[in-house]
């Protein structure tokens, strides 16, 4: 089968960018990412040890994934790691509208330098994974809570998609880092029996069919290919699904790094605050200074 008979709609894709697909006949949806300066910016906002450079780098492709799932443009998705007993305290990424921000909060002792990436465990210690969806038009919030449990992050949030959302869901992340350098990539796939997207939640079957063969071919993609910079995104699909009769392709978001770090913003907050401790913040120029954690700026606030 050529490509023109499998990709309905495509364009090439590099890096920072989300690429939609839809196997119309075996009702499953994905979507893959390809992670490059965006990730080395967010990256840079902070001096991390390798280990916790592979673990951010991993909620950002999930973050990426995940988000763009989001219909309405103004809807948010947060992924939220806290753990206890380990170098690792907080972890937190978001996605608005194309904008990836992430930050790791951790012991620089308890982390050392030690492997490139250890175990979930080893990271966390006990903890627990968040993922909150803000959705714009309704201001509704949707919220699931599971434990961090197995070897990785990626783990985690499939054991989210099935617990919380009953969808099942195959996720694949792959990380290449080469001194300051770093590639990451994702691959999502979820079944909707009934072949409908967009619904909140799923009864789903126990056996489904369509959806093992879907699942058996999205996990056998390779690590190397998704972190190969001269595979774009779309032959990837055709690789992975060449025997489908249809994969329908569609380019969506393009990815930044965003922060909300703005003075109008932090007025905002820092408003809510009394007056009298507002006044203990105060530097002698009249200003409050702010920390940045996502991008490591210290703003000053006239408040």
């Amino acid at each position: 089968m050529s490509n023109d008979d499998t990709l309905i709609r495509s364009e090439r894709i590099g890096f920072d960018q989300v690429l939609g697909f839809t196997i119309t006949d075996r009702h499953a949806r994905g979507r893959v990412v390809r992670l490059g300066p965006v990730l080395e910016t967010v990256l840079s906002a902070h001096d991390y040890p390798p280990a916790i450079k592979h673990l951010l780098a991993e909620a950002l492709v999930l973050t990426a994934l995940m988000g763009s799932l989001l219909k309405e443009e103004d809807s948010q998705l947060t992924v939220q790691a806290q753990g206890k007993h380990g170098p690792v305290d907080l972890l937190v990424c978001d996605y608005l509208r194309g904008e990836l921000r992430g930050y790791v909060g951790f012991d620089r002792d308890m982390a050392g330098a030690g492997a490139t990436s250890p175990r979930l465990e080893s990271l966390f210690g006990e903890g627990y994974l968040a993922i909150t969806f803000d959705l714009a038009a309704s201001g509704e919030r949707y919220q699931g809570v599971v434990p961090l449990e197995g070897t990785s992050l990626t783990q985690s949030c499939e054991a989210y998609f099935a617990q919380s959302e009953q969808v099942p869901t195959v996720l694949r992340v792959a990380i290449r880092s080469e001194g300051r350098h770093c590639i990451a990539g994702g691959l999502l796939v979820q079944h909707f029996p009934e072949g409908e997207e967009g619904r909140e939640r799923l009864h789903v079957k126990e056996s489904h069919p369509e959806w093992e063969h879907v699942a058996i071919m999205a996990g056998s993609i390779r690590h190397d290919e998704l972190v190969d910079a001269d595979l774009a995104m779309e032959d990837l699909l055709v690789r992975l699904f060449h025997e489908e009769r249809e994969v329908r392709v569609e380019p969506l978001s393009q990815l930044t790094r965003g922060c909300r770090c703005t003075v109008e913003h932090y007025q905002n907050v820092l408003g809510r605050f009394p007056e009298d401790q507002r006044a203990e913040m105060r530097d002698p120029d009249g200003t409050i200074p702010v920390d940045c954690a996502f991008c490591s700026k210290i703003i000053r606030v006239p408040v």
